[in-house]
């Protein structure tokens, strides 16, 4: 299922970046947003590829690709909206999904999912 939610990530960060690059630029640009779209979009295939790893560990940490799905919906998804809208108050949204990142990565660090050679 992690492989499958990896995939559907991934397909949505590529088809955003590609909609940003072509079809959106012109509302970007209007708004001034070129570079947060791209950041979105950049953490958003940063995490995708994060969990097409951890889906293929033998025991894949659910709870990690649980926060890190959560993390792009906040994160990017809010930098998203934000772009497109202008509204700055979703701004404040992204700092939560970067701390769902965070959680997930350090539960990475901290409890790794499987036994690694010295």
């Amino acid at each position: 299922m992690i492989l499958r939610v990896a995939a559907v990530t991934g397909f949505i960060g590529v088809a955003l970046g590609a909609f940003g690059a072509h079809l959106l630029e012109e509302t970007l640009e209007a708004n001034g947003r070129v570079d947060i779209w791209e950041t979105a979009v950049f953490y958003h295939l940063v995490h995708a590829l994060a969990l097409l790893l951890i889906g293929l560990f033998p025991k894949p940490p659910k709870v990690v690709a649980y926060v890190f799905v959560i993390g792009v919906i906040l994160f990017s998804g809010s930098l998203y909206m934000l772009s497109l809208t202008n509204i700055t108050k979703l701004g404040m949204i992204a700092p939560l999904g970067g701390v769902s990142f965070l959680v997930g990565w350090a539960i990475l660090a901290f409890k790794p999912p499987m036994k690694t050679v010295n």
